[in-house]
């Protein structure tokens, strides 16, 4: 007996689901959508909406990833890909933890001096 597939299964049929992550300090959103196969990423992040919510993101600015490896605009997705799209950083963690280590030798030699 031949199976019966409803308009949208069919259209389903030739896509895939992706997500297309976001985070700021305040909040984080993960967005779902169904893009065409052989969609790209930007066309994607298009698709999803993201770009409305956070008008602050510029796509030639923002560095993109797919499950934290870094990806350029016209990289293709597969279903289930998820998208990262991340913010500039404010400081450079390698400066940050010379910078804490610096202070904990500092910490160190003041403790030593206070228990002679």
């Amino acid at each position: 007996m031949d199976e019966i597939i409803s308009p949208e299964e069919t259209c389903k049929a030739h896509q895939i689901l992706i997500e297309v992550a976001y985070a700021t300090p305040q909040r984080q959103v993960i967005l779902e959508t169904w893009v065409d196969e052989n969609s790209t990423v930007e066309e994607a992040i298009n698709a999803s909406g993201i770009l409305t919510e956070f008008p602050e993101i510029d796509l030639k600015v923002n560095k993109l990833g797919v499950f934290s490896k870094l990806v350029k605009l016209d990289a293709v997705l597969r279903h289930k890909d998820r998208i990262e799209i991340y913010r500039k950083l404010i400081a450079d963690p390698k400066a940050v933890r010379k910078q804490r280590a610096a202070e904990g030798k500092k910490m160190k030699k003041g403790g030593e001096k206070g228990e002679e």
